[in-house]
């Protein structure tokens, strides 16, 4: 036996919508409680990342420095060592020529120690001066990481607060969402997406669509009222129900959702 379909009602399907909104209107208070401490939190832990990954690299360099240094010693004192072995050989060469030929090798493992030592000054200043930048990058991170703990206590005290309400709205969001057909969820959930406010589906107050400025025409009005079908504000993009719908809707929800 087939399966009977029913069907519902324009009527049913704006006041599913309504309830819908109220349960995500809450959760949207509940939230902008917390106001900027989420994106405070995320940018302080990415600023901090950012610092860290700095302080290693100027670790590393320093590492690379002091690395060369060892080396420009290890040449300066094989260039002493040849220097002293040249000078010993000085005096047993049996003519000038081999005299000047060392007196020249000892000039360059000289040239050579001069270098050395001019580039481990070289690395020495520059590592002063990146233990120092290094030194300021710590005092830095520790600071931050102070002030993200600060805030992050401060969140998770805002959260624990309405953690309990907010896992049951969500729920009742699922549970309510589940009553509307997929293509009208997904243009309520576009038009939330939109407005400034997640505003999707509201009422009227003085005529005119909550939140805006252009009155809805008498006759328009008498549409929104009669429930036949589903009327979007041409100005705001948003669904429009009428002020009888919104009181019994609210007056049901507030049963359901303690707000």
């Amino acid at each position: 036996m087939a399966k009977k379909i029913v069907e519902i009602s324009v009527e049913d399907k704006l006041r599913a919508l309504y309830d819908l909104q109220i349960i995500d209107s809450r959760l949207d208070e509940i939230r902008n409680t917390r106001g900027e401490l989420p994106i405070e939190v995320e940018d302080l832990e990415i600023e901090i990342e950012g610092l860290e990954k700095r302080a290693e690299k100027f670790q590393n360099e320093v590492k690379e420095q002091n690395a060369e240094i060892s080396t420009k010693k290890e040449i300066i004192s094989h260039s002493q060592s040849l220097i002293e072995k040249y000078k010993t050989q000085q005096d047993t060469v049996r003519n000038n020529k081999e005299f000047e030929a060392l007196g020249k090798e000892i000039e360059f493992q000289e040239l050579e120690i001069q270098l050395a030592e001019k580039r481990i000054r070289e690395y020495s200043v520059k590592i002063e001066h990146k233990n120092e930048t290094f030194e300021e990058l710590n005092n830095k991170i520790k600071e931050l990481k102070n002030h993200l703990k600060f805030k992050k206590e401060e969140l998770e005290n805002l959260v624990s607060e309405t953690q309990k309400e907010e896992d049951y709205l969500l729920e009742k969001s699922k549970e309510f969402a589940k009553n509307i057909d997929e293509r009208l969820l997904a243009s309520y959930q576009r038009i939330r997406t939109n407005s400034p406010t997640g505003l999707a589906v509201v009422g009227l107050e003085r005529g005119a669509p909550k939140g805006s400025f252009f009155t809805i025409p008498p006759q328009k009005q008498m549409e929104i009222a009669q429930r036949k079908k589903i009327i979007i504000d041409e100005h705001s993009g948003k669904i429009l129900v009428d002020d009888d719908l919104v009181n019994e809707e609210t007056e049901k929800m507030r049963e359901i959702i303690k707000f």
